[in-house]
């Protein structure tokens, strides 16, 4: 039995993840796509005073995180990315 915080990661060569990638879905592939970009986003209006542009800017990736969400959960529910997530 194998504890998983003591797995260490392994990069996967290019080819090996090709051929991952050309098992996915497209729209899996562009939604988990999105749902990086969205968190990143909402990563980056972090703090407690912000503007009334950059709180519309945050929402906003949070709906896109939402959305994506939402297709990569239809597909796997592990596949959901959150804001505060390091993937």
């Amino acid at each position: 039995m194998t504890a998983s915080h003591l797995l260490v990661p392994v990069p996967i060569p290019d080819r090996v993840a090709a051929l991952i990638g050309s098992c996915i879905p497209p729209r899996i592939l562009q939604a988990e796509l999105d749902a990086d970009c969205a968190a990143r986003e909402v990563r980056r209006f972090r703090g407690p005073r912000l503007g009334v542009e950059d709180q519309a800017d945050r929402e906003q990736a949070l709906s896109e995180l939402a959305r994506a969400n939402k297709v990569l959960a239809a597909h796997h529910p592990g596949l959901a990315v959150l804001p505060g997530s390091p993937f």
